[in-house]
């Protein structure tokens, strides 16, 4: 069983996780949706966006047909795009959580159900890119598992000695198919603990403070 304050590679989801990007998706999706028709009522669900790749996630949670999901996400992105780094800040410890982990000796990486060069951007804007080695999301729109993302990264850390942490179901379930352990982040409020459980999440943090216990940080 992987040794959480010991394990060498420590994988990071993007959104909810490191950076608290709710707020600026929530409000995007809102925006494009209505100018597609969505109606009213189901405008309580746009906060499970968060965490499943797109276009696929307003398939999955809206039923949209590929082709307007396509359409929906085109939309989206000229919003979400232009905004700035005020949209995708840091959590507050979180800097330093990944500051205390590299001067431990462990290698950070991400794994992000977004597209690969918006989360170099956003990472930037954040002030935390010096601190992962590396860095997957989707290269294109064309389907792509986030497990397949992690295990890119585990392929190119040549390891699968890691954990991932994440704020979904969906980072859990990931991290499980690879074959390692995933902790839930619950401090971005994008999912009840009750969800990381019924994942199987091996431990759960509450907060910034918690995780760094867990990791021994």
């Amino acid at each position: 069983m992987t040794d959480f304050r010991t394990c060498p590679l420590i994988i990071f989801d993007f959104d909810g996780t490191l950076a608290d990007t709710a707020s600026a998706i929530k409000h995007t999706a809102a925006a494009v949706l209505q100018r597609h028709g969505l109606p009213e009522e189901r405008m309580k669900d746009i906060p499970q966006l968060i965490g499943p790749p797109f276009p696929e996630a307003f398939t999955l949670v809206f039923g949209y047909s590929p082709e307007d999901a396509q359409k929906i996400t085109d939309d989206y992105r000229k919003i979400y795009g232009s905004l700035g780094p005020e949209a995708w800040p840091a959590f507050p410890g979180i800097s330093e959580l990944l500051q205390n982990l590299v001067a431990g000796g462990r290698t950070l990486a991400i794994a992000s159900s977004k597209r690969t060069a918006f989360v170099e951007h956003s990472v930037r804007d954040a002030g935390i890119d010096g601190f992962f080695t590396y860095l997957e999301g989707k290269p294109s729109d064309a389907p792509q598992t986030k497990a397949e993302t992690i295990a890119k990264v585990l392929a190119a850390a040549g390891t699968e000695d890691a954990l991932m942490i994440g704020d979904r179901h969906y980072d859990i379930e990931a991290a499980h198919e690879v074959g390692i352990p995933g902790i839930g982040a619950l401090w971005g409020k994008t999912a009840p603990r009750e969800e990381l459980e019924r994942a199987g999440a091996e431990a759960i943090a509450d907060t910034v403070s918690d995780l760094r216990e867990i990791l021994g940080a």
